[in-house]
């Protein structure tokens, strides 16, 4: 019994360490090049397709934008998509229970799953833009 109970006492704090760490920079991912030909309506289409095949709801959609949320049990992401014919780009705009703190030097942190499902969405972004663009011409 005391052996189990120092051997808690000793992994709660590491733990509590490796939660820690889930947190990774927070950077917006890189601005998503479009290929030539395309117009802003095919650029929407493309964006808005990555987005609800990843599981986001689109809460607002403007000519040269929308907004997104992604939600799973306790934890909510939010970001904007912001394009036109040349280039998309995603930023974050808030989230619930990710993590999210910004140090007294400036650097943004977050939970380290929101940086993923940043990477899969621009993934998935520039692949819808060059679907359409092969299709289109």
């Amino acid at each position: 019994m005391f052996h189990s109970r120092f051997v808690l006492v000793l992994l709660l704090p590491l733990l509590l360490l490796t939660m820690a760490f889930r947190q990774s920079p927070l950077v917006d991912p890189a601005p998503i090049a479009v290929p030539a030909g395309l117009n802003g309506v095919q650029v929407g289409k493309a964006v808005k397709g990555a987005l609800l095949g990843r599981g986001w709801t689109v809460t607002d959609q403007q000519t040269s934008s929308i907004s997104a949320q992604l939600s799973r049990d306790e934890w909510v992401a939010k970001i904007r998509v912001d394009f036109d014919a040349r280039q998309v780009q995603i930023r974050y705009v808030d989230s619930k229970n990710l993590k999210y703190e910004v140090k007294r030097d400036g650097t943004r942190l977050i939970h380290s799953n929101y940086m993923g499902w940043m990477q899969y969405l621009s993934g998935d972004i520039g692949r819808n833009l060059e679907l359409i663009s092969a299709t289109a011409g």
